[in-house]
């Protein structure tokens, strides 16, 4: 993965708008940060295949069974990748990491989490999307004849294949998704989800496969003294928590980043 360091607001934004449209970001508080689901992140140390598949069989399950009980906005889920979605969003331990189409709203992601006092640096993860799903696409069909899938005709698909062929042959391959039904504060968000199709593999581990040793990994090291500057550009761009939540908690979030900037 190459790393590039910013120490100021405009190298920042030029490093961000240099990137084609065919890369996905996330944003991360602290820099000393991997890339790391929130299931891994609860299994921590006892991580594993069967860890890994006890966990999420378990949360489906729960949650399957009592989402009609406290459901009262939602349209029921009809994929495991829905399902896995709907619980990512309040916040089910699972093995979908959040990515986004935007970089500036990675970038906010970073800001939301971020504790000033802690002097950490913030950074952001830039990933090659079309690189990965070309090669993860290769890997299905050497393993698969009756693969006929490409990018372009997953995307209708994505919840079926997801479940018909990654996850149900465990592919070790890194796979980026988004379910047909769609919550509209993923959809605010140009929101997708990264993980791996090995539940067994982390999500760190399975980037670092030989199948994607030519794909384009960065990470944006950015020093912690651009903090306000960040959120002087975001306020700007109207980047900001109410436009990406739309609700009360929105308006909450940014409330309490402006208590925050200014308590600096």
């Amino acid at each position: 993965m190459n790393e590039i360091r910013v120490d100021s607001i405009d190298e920042l934004i030029r490093r961000l708008n240099e990137f084609p449209n065919n890369f996905i970001f996330r944003g991360h508080a602290d820099a000393s940060w991997d890339l790391a689901s929130s299931l891994e992140r609860v299994i921590g140390a006892r991580w594993s295949a069967e860890e890994a598949r006890k966990f999420e069989e378990f949360s489906i399950s729960q949650f399957q069974s009592k989402f009609h009980l406290y459901d009262r906005e939602n349209v029921e889920p009809t994929s495991k990748l829905a399902w896995l979605s709907v619980m990512q969003h309040y916040g089910v331990p699972t093995r979908l990491l959040d990515f986004t189409e935007s970089p500036y709203i990675a970038l906010y992601f970073a800001l939301e989490a971020y504790a000033p006092q802690s002097k950490a640096d913030l950074s952001i993860f830039a990933i090659d999307y079309s690189g990965v799903m070309d090669r993860s696409i290769i890997h299905i069909k050497s393993k698969d004849n009756g693969f006929r899938e490409t990018r372009e005709s997953l995307y209708a698909k994505q919840d079926g294949v997801f479940e018909d062929i990654v996850d149900r042959f465990s592919y070790p391959i890194a796979w980026v998704t988004e379910p047909k039904q769609l919550n509209a504060r993923l959809d605010r968000q140009a929101g997708c989800f990264l993980l791996s199709g090995d539940r067994g593999v982390r999500i760190k581990d399975v980037l670092e496969n030989s199948l994607y040793k030519d794909v384009s990994f960065f990470k944006i090291h950015i020093a912690h003294e651009l903090y306000e500057g960040i959120f002087a550009l975001l306020r700007k761009m109207n980047v900001t928590s109410k436009s990406l939540y739309g609700n009360l908690d929105g308006l909450a979030r940014a409330i309490r980043m402006q208590m925050q900037i200014y308590s600096v």
